[in-house]
């Protein structure tokens, strides 16, 4: 890309393309929510809206370069809101002002708090599938459309031992949910609930005849979080339970 994005392009189109040049450059800029599942999962039905922002997820060391090459594209910056907060998150819009445009700077903090600084490149547009995944278990409201993101990439993906890039890792969701409760508590409660929704196998939620039975992939995951070791740290958080709130809400910041 070069310039002004077309006001009239696919949003989902247009985003991709900016991650693509973005890493060409050396800036690892990474596709978040549905657009980065509808990359992942391009034979599985996306839940596209004409009003989608775009999503992205970088690292704080890049914060220059980002802000100079989505000028570059032809994004506008908040220039006030990326300079005091820049090293967590940055906002912008294309040139006509109809799509917002998010980048998250080395974690994710909203019901819960995922880091993925050390993980930006172990695949080439979009998040780790295991942090994928992990951005939308950790949303104490779930709605439909995380629902359909988390089930799409229980559909696409498996569900692995390890930690291999481009899998469901065991080892990166047992080692989170282990140490922290509030995250397990979370996590638990949303793979609960999509187990039950993959059961009815809606179709608007779950794929036909995918390459995965996600109802069963999230029993796996479940089993998981059940059985991984947990920290002193967390057994004490867990004899409080849910007495004491385990989650924040987002706060949404003005632009």
């Amino acid at each position: 890309m070069d310039g002004s994005p077309l006001t009239t392009a696919d949003p989902f189109e247009v985003s991709v393309g900016v991650v693509r040049e973005a890493n060409a450059r050396g800036i690892p800029l990474k596709l978040l929510g549905g657009q980065a599942v509808r990359l992942l999962c391009p034979l599985f039905p996306h839940r596209a809206r004409d009003d989608q922002d775009m999503d992205f997820a970088c690292v704080s060391s890049k914060k220059r370069e980002v802000i100079e090459f989505f000028a570059e594209q032809g994004f506008l910056g908040d220039q006030r809101f990326n300079t005091l907060h820049g090293d967590r998150q940055m906002y912008f819009t294309t040139a006509d002002g109809k799509t917002s445009v998010d980048v998250v700077m080395d974690r994710l903090n909203m019901c819960h708090v995922l880091d993925f600084h050390d993980r930006i490149d172990r695949l080439p547009d979009t998040l780790d599938v295991a942090d994928l995944l992990l951005t939308k278990l950790q949303v104490f409201e779930l709605n439909r459309k995380d629902v359909h993101d988390i089930l799409h990439l229980f559909s696409g993906f498996s569900v692995a031992e390890g930690d291999e890039p481009g899998t469901i890792g065991t080892d990166r969701v047992g080692t989170l949910v282990g140490a922290d409760w509030g995250w397990w508590r979370t996590a638990t409660m949303n793979l609960e609930k999509v187990i039950l929704y993959a059961e009815g196998r809606p179709p608007d939620l779950v794929p036909e005849d995918p390459p995965h039975d996600p109802s069963a992939q999230a029993t796996t995951l479940l089993d998981v979080c059940t059985t991984t070791p947990k920290t002193l740290k967390w057994k004490l958080r867990a004899k409080v339970g849910d007495r004491v709130q385990w989650y924040q809400l987002p706060e949404e910041v003005g632009h």
